[in-house]
């Protein structure tokens, strides 16, 4: 029975728990939604405004069906960097599974920035930080590239402006500890790693989105490397089964993009 076993794998993965279950439900309710228009979703007891229907919906596979970002600590207030928080989705997990966390959420762009102010407030969840600038290396700002849903990036094609910024490093420091590190910030990942490379060891879990774009260096192993030199065990993972990769070389047919891992670290 194998190759039934084999065919059921992916409905049985997606509708073997409750929040599976729910982003079943969720592609009916919004599947066939108009991409990047400002729509009103909702799930379980929360109510939000997206920019984009389709990005809404995997960000709920990834985050509250598949637990991307579920992680142990014995803290009660455990300590959350949020970079990259988007319109919220994540700060809405890391609340569920921690309500007293102490969250910073930093959103560089500005109308997404705004969208996650409002989505918290919408949700009752007001004891979090939240700093509507991009990280980087410096606080001399970013020119920036704005997307309708949650690609903005210092690489996108799309008309560039100057952006405020902050400089991930100077907060790390501020913490004593730091139980969670989340970072998705778009390709800008590997110039922030390589400031505070040395500014980690007080960080419990780190994840971080990792991009490659076309006609740029991968830099991969620079990454890696963070990992590695701050006693990191880390697990990599691509969410795509790309089928002929030595000539099919996009992402999910991404213009810009090459590649884009998830890699997941913890102490031991």
């Amino acid at each position: 029975m194998y190759w039934l076993r084999y065919l059921l794998k992916e409905p049985y993965n997606s509708l073997h728990t409750p929040a599976g279950r729910e982003f079943v439900g969720l592609l009916f309710k919004y599947g066939n939604s108009p991409r990047h228009k400002r729509t009103q979703v909702s799930f379980g007891k929360y109510q939000l405004t997206v920019p984009d229907t389709m990005s809404f919906l995997w960000q709920h596979k990834e985050i509250f069906a598949d637990e991307f970002y579920y992680f142990e600590t014995p803290n009660s207030a455990p300590v959350i960097f949020d970079c990259g928080a988007n319109v919220g989705m994540s700060v809405l997990y890391f609340k569920k599974l921690y309500p007293n966390a102490k969250i910073t959420a930093f959103e560089a762009e500005p109308e997404i920035a705004s969208l996650l102010r409002n989505n918290l407030s919408a949700n009752s969840i007001g004891d979090v930080e939240i700093v509507d600038k991009a990280v980087w290396t410096d606080e001399e700002g970013i020119w920036f590239g704005s997307e309708s849903a949650d690609s903005s990036s210092i690489y996108s094609t799309s008309a560039k402006k100057k952006i405020a910024s902050i400089r991930l490093r100077d907060y790390l420091l501020a913490e004593k500890h730091i139980d969670f590190l989340k970072i998705d910030i778009e390709g800008a990942e590997k110039e922030v790693l390589n400031d505070c490379e040395d500014h980690l060891q007080h960080v419990q879990n780190l994840f971080v989105e990792f991009h490659s774009y076309v006609n740029n260096p991968q830099d991969l192993a620079a990454v890696i490397t963070v990992f590695e030199k701050n006693g990191f065990r880390y697990y990599i993972d691509t969410n795509q089964h790309r089928l002929k990769p030595f000539t099919n070389h996009k992402y999910r047919g991404n213009e810009i993009m090459d590649l884009q891992l998830n890699i997941f670290g913890w102490r031991e």
